[in-house]
């Protein structure tokens, strides 16, 4: 009695009880000084989408300050709705990828003026609102097998170490053996491997929030260094009206079919690599989160995929690429990342980057990398849930681990693991009526590889 008595007349305890309560702290084993490092570790592994997407989308002729001041705003309005929404440590923000097709494919080779192709994103984020609402996409998740997503895990946890690896310089292009090591006595190869050793160094220590210290300490050395210098723009929060509700509707419904497939092809590729991506990421950082049932259900499914259907539409009216899920996400959840107040903190310090938009260069490429090398090491843990003598679950789970990683990919390691998995039932005699949405997931695949294939 006396105890409890105590609490009440602690002047911290309210509000701590208000957040233990709404985002269940205690229940998934956290507290808010954990959240608010996870979130802040996020934040920093995923700052550099507000240089490289304004950089890619500039040269489709947006205008790169609008963009950057967008960019900032779509990842904190998704990013904080999730976390109110949905309560999961996943960070959204526009997605790599799907912000070249943008640019390089839809604008610039299509010829679609940049309004209409924002008006294509919109759309595609009214159809995943639609998918959502009348349970296709929650049908799809459930029609994953559940070793494919210790697979998907695994192959997001190669695919962001090989990012980081590149990232750092110290994987590099080379036109005999495609990859090949580089110079590690360049100036950003050399940062990262420190950095790679003091975040090291502090995980195995069981230091609380050791990437984020990493981090902090390796941006310390590269300023200490010279090797971090910033020339930013001319940047105001009015740059925002550049972009801001120039999406072009009419434009869409008007395209005459000049440009390749035209409106039907642009929708199906933002709808299906965002449709997949988001999938593939959600599961990996769920399941690395221990947020899955004993039935490998995701609790929240909906609120999670209607948030991200929002985000989608939301960012198209500010003026960007499509929003999707982060692989980076996963950074939070080993800093201790449980609930949507990660997601919360990192969307309110892009919020508060909006505000400073240029000046987010100063943290290093070199700097974030490690964290992406470690994380995506530790993410390699489900591949132990695999059956690796069972063919039928080796085979689809060998193709999405390697798929995503060396097509720079979720959706296509997904897509093959589900073709090879439908075929191997096939072949096995093991396919049931209950497969039948497991068919058509692998029909609309092997139907997008041959419309890849005659591009």
């Amino acid at each position: 009695m006396t105890q409890t008595q105590t609490m009440m007349d602690t002047p911290k305890a309210a509000p701590s009880g208000k957040l233990d309560r709404y985002f269940s702290l205690t229940a998934r084993g956290t507290n808010a000084r954990t959240e608010v490092l996870a979130g802040m570790t996020t934040f920093l592994t995923m700052a550099y989408i507000v240089l490289v997407n304004p950089a890619i989308l500039g040269s489709a002729g947006m205008p790169v300050a609008s963009v950057a001041a967008a960019t900032c705003f779509a990842a904190a309005f998704a990013s904080i709705l999730m976390g109110f929404v949905a309560n999961v440590p996943l960070a959204l923000a526009p997605g790599m990828g799907l912000n070249a097709y943008f640019s390089f494919t839809v604008v610039q080779q299509m010829g679609v003026p940049w309004p209409v192709a924002l008006g294509c994103v919109f759309l595609s984020g009214i159809a995943f609102l639609v998918l959502t609402l009348t349970g296709v996409r929650q049908l799809i998740v459930s029609a994953i097998p559940q070793y494919l997503f210790a697979a998907v895990a695994g192959g997001i946890g190669l695919f962001i170490g090989f990012i980081g690896l590149k990232g750092a310089g110290i994987v590099v292009a080379n036109p005999a053996t495609f990859v090949a090591l580089g110079d590690l006595k360049s100036p950003g190869a050399a940062l990262a491997l420190f950095g790679l050793v003091v975040i090291g160094a502090l995980s195995v220590w069981n230091v609380r929030g050791a990437m984020l210290v990493g981090i902090v300490a390796t941006t310390l050395v590269g300023w200490l260094a010279g090797m971090v210098t910033v020339s930013p723009e001319p940047y105001s929060l009015a740059a925002l009206t550049g972009t801001a509700f120039q999406l072009d509707l009419g434009g869409v419904f008007g395209l005459s079919g000049k440009q390749g497939l035209g409106l039907l092809e642009i929708l199906f590729v933002f709808l299906f690599v965002d449709l997949f991506d988001n999938i593939g990421t959600l599961v990996a950082v769920t399941k690395r989160a221990g947020l899955m049932d004993a039935q490998g259900r995701i609790p929240r499914l909906n609120r999670i995929l209607i948030t991200d259907a929002a985000a989608t539409i939301v960012g198209s009216m500010a003026g960007t690429s499509t929003v999707t899920s982060y692989v980076e996400s996963a950074a939070g959840v080993q800093a201790g990342g449980r609930t949507g107040l990660t997601a919360i903190v990192t969307g309110l310090l892009f919020l508060a980057t909006m505000f400073v938009a240029p000046y987010a260069q100063v943290i290093p490429l070199a700097a974030t990398a490690p964290a992406l090398i470690i994380v995506g090491g530790l993410m390699l843990l489900p591949l132990t849930e695999v059956e690796w003598e069972d063919p039928l679950s080796a085979i689809p789970a060998f193709l999405t681990v390697a798929m995503i990683p060396l097509t720079f990919s979720i959706a296509n390691g997904l897509a093959f693991g589900i073709t090879a998995h439908a075929i191997l039932k096939i072949v096995r005699g093991t396919i049931r009526k209950s497969d039948g949405f497991l068919l058509v997931l692998a029909l609309l695949f092997v139907a997008r590889f041959v419309w890849m294939g005659a591009a």
